[in-house]
């Protein structure tokens, strides 16, 4: 029997799939599209819950590929233990990049430049005048430094930037300069106008901005997280933004959707957008070249790109 592959995307419009598996439009609906004993590739449901992506794992017994729409894969990590050995997953590198390096950028210059008080005082037909923070001669501190962590460098390149520090789970050095590991965070930190969280949510960056990682942030610091909510402790974090010590623009929460309420809501000096780093115009034609490549090089037994891991080999 000829394989299937599920897709979140109606396949007819992807153009340029290779010929030979039977294509099944899926994209989370209540009713499987076909047995999933005979899909072979999966595309998990884009900016669907986690429950709702994992749902078919436990009957896709043939599956050899599970491939997400998204940079990270803590969403399908749940289900992995369902799969047998030698399941390969791959992540969406390459499609998110630009559009949240676009949304950091945003988010820092929002928050520092007061445009969410011009807002609120253009409906209040206010003229707010004063000064504000620059951009420019600022100490930055990315803290995730893999392909989404160097896109928002790339566009940080031209603000006159005084420092850009990085780290990341290992030490290295790229062209643009060194990448420190974790244990450097705590020398790190009180230097750092503008902290950018851009790291997969793991178990040991889960938790990592507690209390003490925002006690060593500096007075008037701003913290922005374009990574996943439960990187910071939302408590200690509210602890500091009601003292005013430090400022946050968040793209993630914890928990999210973040319910009516909440109070980081509000919270003084935060900046809240809803999960958008990657659903923008660039996302559609991005992942359907992603499939399409990551498609042809499954039926031509090729190497497939971005895979995070194989299932039953250490850790997973």
């Amino acid at each position: 029997m000829t394989a299937d592959v599920w897709l979140p995307i109606p396949p007819e419009e992807i153009e340029g799939l290779p010929e030979g598996p039977n294509y099944r439009f899926w994209n989370g609906g209540e009713t499987f599209p076909a047995d999933p004993g005979d899909c072979a590739f999966y595309v998990v449901p884009y900016m669907k819950p986690s429950e709702v992506g994992v749902r078919p794992l436990p009957g896709m017994t043939s599956v050899e590929v599970v491939q997400t729409l998204s940079a990270g894969i803590d969403h399908v990590e749940p289900g992995l233990k369902h799969l047998r050995p030698g399941v390969r997953l791959c992540n969406a590198r390459g499609v998110h990049e630009a559009s949240t390096a676009e949304l950091t950028l945003t988010l820092i210059l929002a928050s520092l430049r007061g445009i969410p008080d011009f807002v609120r005082a253009q409906d209040r037909g206010e003229w707010l005048g004063g000064f504000r923070p620059a951009l420019a001669d600022r100490n930055v501190l990315i803290v995730g430094y893999g392909a989404i962590g160097a896109a928002i460098e790339d566009r940080l390149a031209p603000f006159e930037l005084a420092r850009v520090a990085r780290v990341a789970r290992s030490e290295r050095t790229t062209a643009r300069g060194p990448v420190h590991p974790l244990t450097q965070l705590p020398a790190l930190l009180p230097e750092a106008d503008v902290v950018i969280l851009s790291t997969p949510l793991t178990e040991a960056t889960r938790g990592l901005v507690d209390a003490e990682f925002l006690a060593r942030m500096k007075d008037g610091a701003l913290l922005v997280n374009v990574a996943r909510g439960p990187v910071v402790d939302t408590k200690a974090l509210l602890a500091e933004l009601d003292s005013g010590r430090i400022t946050a623009a968040l793209d993630v929460t914890d928990p999210e959707p973040l319910p009516p309420g909440h109070p980081l809501w509000r919270a003084p000096g935060v900046l809240i957008s809803p999960h958008v780093g990657g659903p923008t115009s660039a996302f559609l034609p991005r992942a359907k070249r992603l499939l399409v490549d990551q498609l042809s090089r499954y039926v031509n037994r090729e190497p497939l790109r971005n895979v995070i891991l194989t299932t039953g080999t250490s850790g997973t």
